[in-house]
């Protein structure tokens, strides 16, 4: 994700506790400092146990604090407190929860959480009984209600190979929640409603075969990621895999057909659609049961057209919802996204000349012309963060003044 330097002067307090998912702190360490923060590392003593303080000494920007005791500052829980902008403790225990929660400070990471008057991340991480455990999920409760945000952890493989949910939430997702609660109130998304597509539908000749194309679902999952930094909550419905971010939910699909049962029912609530996936156009039809053998000779294949997902919900769209295409071009680039824009009643139609060097499917990298009813704006070459920001900036100035918050 390039997101260099949108956390510039922001002072952020790293608290690490005694869990195996300590190590996972390195790396959100590492990416809060390229965005352009100041992490100053707290550890408990139990971290210790699991990590080295000068690990995360020799990445953050000032070495780990871990005593309330401490000859160069009184009083360091107050110091880190007041400077901090934000606070986020990755991974938090049930131990650590429940103190925070009590207004207990027996450690100088307690101690800095209840100095503060900052906004507070919390990224809890333990094993699944305890995470279900009543006492723990009350004190979860707890915090939510006084405004603490949390950071839920996630489904997989837990210390000593048990499955079950309370794995901490990967970094890229406990950094897009510090992103997001850091971002500017102003934007017009926060609160609203934004499904994303992505990806490139998968039509099956047979039960081996299928129909596709070269489309990563890397522009989408960019919009995606970039909404929800926003502040939007978002759907976003996918054939391609997507890293778990926190505030992105995530539907995953594989033909068009279920793309468009996902993306109708979606849209029903949506203050925003974005949709970035390549639909197949056409379908095989009949699929062949099993797979089609060589011996049996070259498939008889006939193809139908598949639903056109963007249509139906231009025709179905609502006063003030905001509908947004994309065109894959390799010609007359503008002149064919006027048309789609018409034809299809949308406010936003994204094109790209799929023909040129790094532009489009597979690359990391995009160049776009956004064209709305009144308007065409250029985006040279840039990433698909950048690229996807760009597309988000049109959204909002789209986004009737009724849609506002007051």
């Amino acid at each position: 994700m390039s997101n260099a330097g949108d956390l510039s002067g922001r002072f952020i307090v790293v608290g690490v506790s005694g869990g195996i998912a300590a190590y996972k702190a390195v790396e959100v360490c590492r990416q809060l400092v390229d965005a352009g923060a100041h992490v100053a590392p707290i550890m408990t003593p139990d971290a210790e146990r699991f990590i080295g303080k000068t690990t995360l000494s020799a990445l953050c920007s000032e070495p780990v604090h871990t005593s309330l005791w401490d000859d160069a500052s009184p009083i360091p829980h107050t110091r880190l407190g007041q400077r901090a902008d934000l606070i986020v403790v990755a991974p938090a225990t049930a131990r650590v929860i429940a103190a925070y929660a009590a207004g207990m400070s027996d450690d100088l990471l307690t101690a800095t959480l209840i100095a503060t008057v900052a906004p507070v991340v919390v990224c809890p991480a333990m094993h699944t009984e305890m995470w279900e455990h009543p006492a723990v999920q009350h004190n979860i409760s707890t915090l939510r209600s006084r405004g603490v945000h949390i950071v839920d952890p996630e489904d997989g493989r837990l210390a000593g190979g048990d499955i079950g949910r309370g794995r901490l939430a990967a970094p890229e997702s406990i950094v897009a929640a510090v992103r997001r609660v850091l971002a500017p109130t102003q934007s017009k998304l926060a609160g609203r409603h934004v499904v994303v597509s992505a990806g490139g539908t998968r039509e099956p000749i047979d039960a081996v075969r299928v129909i596709a194309n070269r489309s990563s679902g890397k522009q989408g999952h960019a919009i995606a990621v970039e909404a929800s930094r926003r502040g939007a909550s978002v759907t976003l419905v996918t054939t391609a895999d997507f890293t778990p971010v926190s505030g992105v939910r995530v539907v995953c699909v594989e033909t068009a057909a279920e793309m468009k049962s996902a993306i109708d029912a979606a849209a029903t609530s949506a203050d925003v659609v974005i949709m970035t996936a390549a639909v197949a156009d056409f379908r095989p039809v009949p699929i062949a049961e099993g797979k089609w053998k060589k011996e049996d000779g070259v498939p008889p294949i006939v193809l139908e057209p598949t639903p056109d997902i963007l249509a139906g919900l231009g025709a179905a769209k609502r006063p003030g919802q905001v509908l947004v295409g994309f065109a894959a071009e390799t010609s007359n680039l503008v002149e064919n996204a006027k048309g789609k824009l018409a034809r299809k009643n949308l406010d936003i139609v994204v094109a790209n000349d799929v023909s040129q060097p790094k532009v489009g499917f597979g690359h990391d990298t995009n160049a776009v012309t956004i064209v709305t009813k009144s308007a065409t704006h250029n985006v040279p070459l840039a990433d698909k963060h950048t690229v996807a920001a760009h597309v988000l900036d049109s959204v909002e100035q789209s986004l009737h003044p009724t849609q506002e918050h007051p």
